[in-house]
């Protein structure tokens, strides 16, 4: 009876150990999740120094072109009531300024 118990111990310890846990709705055949990502890397801010020489990143503005001041300045001799002729007298003038 001893041995019988013990038989039947070890098979039901070694069916037990065979099985994999499954979760809910997963599948054995499925592949394992992937890893997390790693965390993001924290870092301190860049503290300017109060002897340190200023620094100026600008760009310069762009140069427009001559066609586009005249137009400008046609737009501003209509907006000011100019004859045609003086339109065309003061676009000039503004354009070569």
């Amino acid at each position: 009876m001893l041995i019988g118990a013990v038989a039947w111990g070890l098979v039901a310890a070694s069916a037990v150990s065979a099985q994999q846990i499954i979760p809910p709705g997963g599948s054995q055949f499925n592949p394992p999740p992937p890893p997390p990502p790693p965390p993001p890397k924290i870092e301190a801010p860049v503290i300017p120094q109060l002897d340190a020489p200023p620094r100026q990143t600008f760009q310069a503005a762009p140069h427009r072109s001559f066609s586009d001041r005249i137009n400008d300045c046609l737009d501003e001799a209509a907006a000011a009531g100019l004859s045609p002729g003086q339109r065309a007298a003061y676009s000039r003038a503004c354009a070569n300024r």
